[in-house]
């Protein structure tokens, strides 16, 4: 590549800007959404505030072109050009033209769009299989995806049949089996016949993962099995989902990591924290991240002025304002020269 074309590298995110932004604000809590990512081995890449795609070696597959794209799930990846929003396949070909005002992931062969101000889904031929009626939707995630009317969320199968009629005044996708939901200000869960299986008594709650939730009591943080079950006391000042078996947590000002257990097996000592993933987790010290095993050992040392998790073996880190992509040693794919 020649070195006067200068790419900042970004992995299976969106827009860089978005990145940033959510770099800098992200609570740390590994809450993250349902949609199982494929391995596509295709980055996102910008140049000139437009967008496309490299493969691991850093070759150009899709040249960037677009004002926004995705990653790539079930084969297709969105894209937006002008106001518009549509699809491509891992060749680059516009497979849905552009004309929704909105979309999303393709999940389970659907893809949530927008019209005007509704919400719908279209199959991956682009026909409209669920006509925009709702005020918000998400993903369909366990064969059900929750919907808005009315201010309340409910619940709809793959044919747009209301399965889980609104009556929620917040709700998330089903993982698991259970979803949570809310109500009169505390969260339960519910299962997909719609019955609340785990009465809402926590004032903050999150998916199941690894067959644990975390839940909040008061201001602290603990865990619950799908019984409903405290198995982990509620006593962190702040936690996140576990992951390849391990969470991070915060006591005090400083985050470490514990088993499923609630047994910390790796000291807090980090001023911030991401989950694990492909055995690695990102740490702040001080001002710079760096990357652990889950031993606790430190892989990567801090030097990076923002970073994101490893997928497919490589991560994106930002040095000097410019993104960049790393290996699990460190070393550069892409350096911030490139």
């Amino acid at each position: 590549m020649p070195k006067y074309i200068q790419i900042i590298l970004v992995a299976l995110t969106g827009f860089f800007s978005i990145i940033t932004s959510l770099l800098f604000s992200q609570d740390y809590s590994g809450d993250s959404s349902n949609i199982k990512k494929e391995t596509s081995c295709l980055f996102l890449v910008v140049k000139n505030y437009k967008m496309g795609f490299i493969d691991k070696s850093g070759k150009v597959i899709i040249t960037p072109q677009f004002d926004e794209a995705s990653s790539f799930n079930e084969g297709l990846a969105k894209i937006k050009l002008g106001n518009k929003y549509g699809y491509i396949d891992k060749s680059g070909n516009i497979v849905i033209m552009p004309q929704f005002d909105d979309a999303d992931y393709f999940n389970e062969g659907l893809a949530k769009i927008k019209l005007g101000n509704k919400y719908g889904y279209i199959d991956k031929s682009c026909k409209i299989v669920i006509t925009p009626q709702f005020d918000d939707a998400s993903s369909f995630n366990d064969g059900l995806a929750q919907i808005k009317l009315s201010n309340k969320f409910g619940y709809i199968d793959k044919s747009g049949k209301i399965v889980i009629t609104p009556q929620f005044d917040d709700a998330s996708s089903f993982n698991d089996g259970l979803a949570q939901i809310k109500l009169s200000n505390k969260f339960g869960y519910i299962d997909k016949s719609g019955k609340i299986v785990i009465t809402p008594q926590f004032d903050d709650a999150s998916s199941f993962n690894d067959g644990l939730a975390k839940i909040k009591l008061g201001n602290k943080y603990g865990y619950i099995d799908k019984s409903g079950k405290i198995v982990i006391t509620t006593k962190f000042d702040a936690a996140g989902n576990f992951n390849e078996r391990l969470s991070q947590i915060k006591l005090g000002i400083e985050y470490g990591y514990i088993d499923k257990s609630g047994k910390i097996v790796i000291t807090p000592q980090f001023d911030a924290a991401y989950s694990f993933n492909e055995g690695l987790a990102v740490v702040l010290v001080g001002k710079k991240w760096g990357y652990i095993d889950t031993i606790g050992k430190m892989i990567i040392k801090p030097q990076f002025d923002a970073a994101l998790s490893f997928t497919d073996g490589l991560a994106p880190v930002q040095m000097n304002k410019k993104w960049c992509m790393i290996d699990k040693m460190g070393r550069y794919v892409w350096n911030p020269s490139n």
